[in-house]
């Protein structure tokens, strides 16, 4: 099937509402019906002007709209490409606004108290349903963390990666996605905490206990251990404000 009998469809766009709007709904149309595959390029910008009568400017209106819905992927000097949006670019999509919400100490605290609520959901579960293989990677991502105190990025790496194993033990997709959410919206407060083997021991600790609860098979212990954990590092996060904020 070549690109014009793909893009058949409305010739023309009628004036009722913005013309870019309207071309994107229909690319977005032929997208979801399967019409243009993932990894295929859209047609150039003429052919996509001489198909549906509008102005270059609407067409590039209606490529960063899909852009911005992680349906195509664009690069400098090439023609946009079809993508399959995933859980990972939704969840992107949703954080570029959760950033500006993110301006002062409160908004922080907002985000992070969902991370709380949310981790100590996840070592609940784990309490009850991890399997010996996620216990395994847990003790070996907790084994990791324990090496690198002392190296303030090391640590740093090792303590997401053991955060990350909690959210992927359930095996839904939709949690990893959120994990690197957070860590995108937190790093830069992780980055201006105060370091030192010190504060890196005590989140080991605070590891540690949660582990210890996962592989006992207690539930109550392991959501209280990741809560206690977090909110001392909150501690942490919130010395990165200054005091009028």
């Amino acid at each position: 099937m070549d690109q014009s009998e793909k893009l058949h469809g409305h010739a023309t766009m009628g004036a009722g509402a913005r013309r870019s709007d309207a071309v994107a709904a229909e690319l977005v149309r032929i997208i979801q019906s399967g019409g243009l595959q993932e990894g295929e390029r859209l047609p150039a910008e003429r052919d996509l002007m001489q198909r549906y009568g509008v102005s270059r400017a609407a067409i590039r209106e209606a490529i960063v709209s899909l852009a911005n819905r992680g349906l195509i992927e664009t690069r400098l000097g090439h023609r946009p490409v079809v993508r399959k949006p995933d859980y990972e670019i939704a969840v992107d999509k949703v954080g570029n606004l959760v950033g500006h919400l993110m301006v002062d100490r409160k908004g922080v605290w907002n985000l992070f108290e969902t991370r709380i609520f949310m981790e100590a959901a996840l070592a609940r579960w784990a309490a009850k349903h991890a399997r010996r293989d996620d216990l395994d990677e847990l003790r070996a991502a907790l084994e990791t963390n324990r090496a690198a105190i002392g190296n303030s990025v090391l640590f740093d790496e090792t303590d997401v990666a053991f955060h990350a194993v909690l959210y992927s033990i359930p095996g839904n997709p939709i949690y990893p996605a959120i994990h690197k959410a957070y860590v995108e919206w937190l790093t830069e407060h992780w980055r201006s905490m105060k370091r030192g083997s010190g504060i890196d021991q005590m989140n080991y600790a605070g590891h540690e206990a949660v582990f210890e609860a996962i592989v006992a098979r207690d539930p109550d212990n392991a959501e209280e251990a990741m809560r206690r954990h977090l909110v001392a590092a909150w501690e942490f996060v919130r010395s990165t404000f200054s005091s009028d904020n």
